[in-house]
């Protein structure tokens, strides 16, 4: 149990490791060339592979058994622990279909322009953040318009 949770908290950095060494955007050439759109292709193909490879285990894990430590306090320990995993592949769950949605953006040529302004979100976001839909400035604006309906 605790080797998938050590294993698996960066799935995204997974990713690009297993691209390392191929090729990188770079602003020197097109913004979305034909390059670029490949190597997010890949890029997103990977994590969802990463994140699914991990889900595996967890599934391979939860099926070997019920927790069955003979101490209150570490039985109380793993169910934590299982808890803390269970909501992680929930969060990896909901970022597969994210992925999903870029990967049809990448499709329909939409992939790489904001949502809201249809500025280039820029390469440096998008290879922090390869599911990024909006700028930073209107990524910004949301959260801003979404907390003040929040405190209202």
């Amino acid at each position: 149990m605790a080797g998938v949770l050590g294993d698996e908290i960066d799935v995204l950095a997974k990713a690009r490791r297993a691209l390392a060494g191929e090729y990188v955007p770079s602003d020197d050439e097109p913004y979305m060339s034909e390059a670029q759109l490949d190597y997010f292709r890949k890029l997103l193909l990977q994590w969802k592979k990463s994140i699914l490879s991990a889900s595996e285990n967890t599934l391979s894990a939860l099926q070997e058994g019920p927790i069955r430590e003979p101490d209150l306090n570490d039985r109380a320990s793993s169910e934590t622990d299982w808890g803390i995993e269970l909501r992680t592949r929930d969060r990896q769950r909901k970022l597969i279909a994210k992925i999903d949605s870029a990967m049809r953006r990448i499709d329909e040529g939409e992939y790489g322009y904001c949502e809201v302004t249809g500025e280039p979100i820029g390469l440096g976001r998008l290879i922090a953040r390869p599911i990024a839909t909006m700028t930073v400035e209107a990524q910004g604006a949301h959260e801003r318009r979404e907390k003040v309906s929040r405190d209202q």
